[in-house]
């Protein structure tokens, strides 16, 4: 691909490689070795302490994990009822005062009607 235009054609970084399995090109940074890259990404890997679910091995919950899953969940239905049971109880309560306002309303054009 770069043999016709010359070393200098070759974008930097790379070099050819024509002695070692044939035409082609490299990188000029020689690979890391497994061991090299394992330590590389242990240092960068947060420790197990402070994110357990990142951790391998047992990925059991606790039994205090697990309660704690139940109590939020049973909480937040207990929230969302309430909520819904509020929303009920107002749309019932605008119900009646729409209600309460035309039989009023269905009333005092009676009287009006009957007046005349």
């Amino acid at each position: 691909m770069w043999a016709g235009l010359g070393a200098s054609a070759a974008p930097q970084g790379l070099r050819s490689s024509e002695g070692n399995s044939g035409p082609g090109l490299q990188p000029s940074v020689p690979l890391r070795s497994r061991a090299a890259i394992s330590a590389a990404a242990a240092r960068w890997a947060p420790p197990c302490r402070n994110h357990p679910w990142r951790c391998s091995g047992d990925n059991m919950p606790t039994a205090k994990q697990l309660a704690d899953i139940g109590y939020k969940t049973f909480s937040t239905s207990m929230i969302l009822l309430t909520v819904y049971g509020g929303y009920l109880c107002s749309a019932r309560v605008y119900q009646f005062f729409q209600r309460r306002s035309s039989e009023r309303q269905a009333s005092e054009e009676q009287k009006t009607s009957g007046v005349l």
